[in-house]
């Protein structure tokens, strides 16, 4: 039954969510302001308090987000970056299009193996020298990486948070993401790369002056400071083997990223004040905020009722309920945050096991590639987007909700029906 408390936490959450997409009002000001008005009206008519507001805020993800900024910008000071993008586009002798490609499979690649956000503070600033140095507009390829970085992410028990909720209560592990799971990305990605390259192919164009200037610069002089280069890659190597292992080791991510930000900063004499400065504050606010709002409609059964309610529709039918996981967790977690949602499905696809008798491990899987591809349909569907797009505001390029959502939620929804024909061939039978 759809409560009063629903109503109300499922209002403020889509007033929010227009204003976001209208883009009239910072989106910054938008969340946190929804967030305080959640509180505010929550404290009465859904016991949403502001210690529960403050709880709801995955201060892991922030503590990762800040670290790894941090890291970034210390490293980017050495000029590795820009050597790396001189080789990037030596490799693609120049062409546009194949430097779309190369860099979306390495995002790719890198995703499996670290988290979304961490990909994507590592590669874009490759994006960024590339594109300056071919006098071509980055918004393509920080689309296509965006969608690479949540589509390699799925392939994995490590590459995304939902995946690894959904392994630590299935009891699954990294090789059973790895058998089931990557295939199916294996399709995905290559048609989702196609996509971009046929969207986008009148902006895949350089002068062949500009190609031919680059293949001239020499990659090994953008290295301005060698030893603070071997501190940071040091540093980074050691930051992301404690992500691999940090379950084993019972640290959060966070953790690491904040101990290696601390020893980097600590070894490069950089000044803190110039780096606390560079930090990108207003994607670390609209995420708090975020996660207020989203918190709320959570702690008001809002996200409950729309799990429930798929169970109910599909009842013990294995197919009918593989689809229905897949679709909905793709639909809500382009518009919310997939964790909060993967949260309320895992004990709910459990029950359902232990009334029904069916094997749920196909649902686990139908779960994993909804709520992971899902955040590809908006720009504030997945930490990646955001992140993303406030870098690309950083230089001068705003990617709007409307800009996005036009050329990718299109192809999100393409990537669902591969996932769909997929579990249907090889698991909802």
């Amino acid at each position: 039954m759809f409560t009063n408390q629903m109503l109300i936490s499922s209002l403020i959450f889509v007033a929010a969510y227009i204003l976001i997409v209208s883009e009239k009002i910072d989106r910054v000001i938008v969340a946190v302001g929804g967030g305080i008005l959640m509180v505010l009206v929550g404290t009465f008519s859904i016991d949403y308090s502001q210690e529960s507001a403050f709880r709801a805020i995955d201060f892991n993800t922030l503590g990762l987000l800040i670290s790894m900024m941090i890291i970034v910008m210390i490293t980017q000071r050495t000029g590795i970056f820009q050597y790396l993008s001189i080789k990037m586009v030596k490799l693609a002798k120049g062409e546009p299009w194949l430097i779309l490609v190369y860099l979306s499979l390495v995002t790719a690649v890198t995703s499996a193996f670290l988290d979304n956000v961490t990909t994507i503070l590592l590669i874009l600033p490759i994006t960024f020298d590339v594109c300056k140095e071919l006098n071509l507009r980055p918004v393509p390829f920080i689309i296509s990486q965006i969608f690479a970085s949540n589509i390699g992410g799925t392939a994995t028990l490590i590459g995304d948070p939902p995946n690894i909720m959904i392994g630590s209560k299935a009891g699954l592990t990294f090789m059973d993401f790895i058998i089931n799971v990557a295939p199916a990305i294996i399709i995905i990605l290559p048609v989702s790369i196609f996509a971009f390259v046929i969207i986008y192919r009148k902006y895949l164009y350089t002068d062949p002056h500009n190609k031919q200037k680059v293949m001239l610069l020499n990659e090994k002089e953008a290295i301005k400071d060698p030893v603070l280069l071997k501190k940071s890659l040091t540093v980074l190597a050691l930051t992301i083997l404690g992500f691999m292992l940090h379950g084993e080791l019972h640290f959060e991510s966070s953790t690491m990223a904040i101990t290696g930000a601390v020893i980097l900063t600590l070894i490069s004499g950089v000044s803190v004040e110039h780096i606390l400065k560079e930090v990108e504050w207003k994607t670390i606010f609209f995420f708090a905020g975020l996660f207020m709002l989203v918190g709320g409609i959570e702690k008001a059964g809002v996200l409950e009722f729309i799990a429930n309610n798929i169970v109910k529709a599909t009842g013990s039918n294995l197919l009918l309920l593989g689809i229905a996981i897949l679709w909905v967790s793709a639909i809500v977690s382009a518009f919310v945050d997939n964790i909060p949602f993967t949260a309320t499905m895992i004990p709910l696809i459990k029950d359902v096991g232990a009334l029904t008798g069916i094997g749920i491990t196909p649902l686990w899987w139908a779960l994993s590639l909804g709520a992971c591809l899902g955040g590809n349909g908006t720009i504030i569907g997945a930490s990646a987007n955001v992140v993303a797009s406030g870098m690309a505001e950083e230089v001068g390029y705003k990617i709007t909700f409307g800009q996005y959502f036009k050329v990718c939620f299109p192809v999100m929804v393409i990537t669902i029906i591969i996932s769909t024909v997929y579990l249907v061939l090889f698991f909802l039978r």
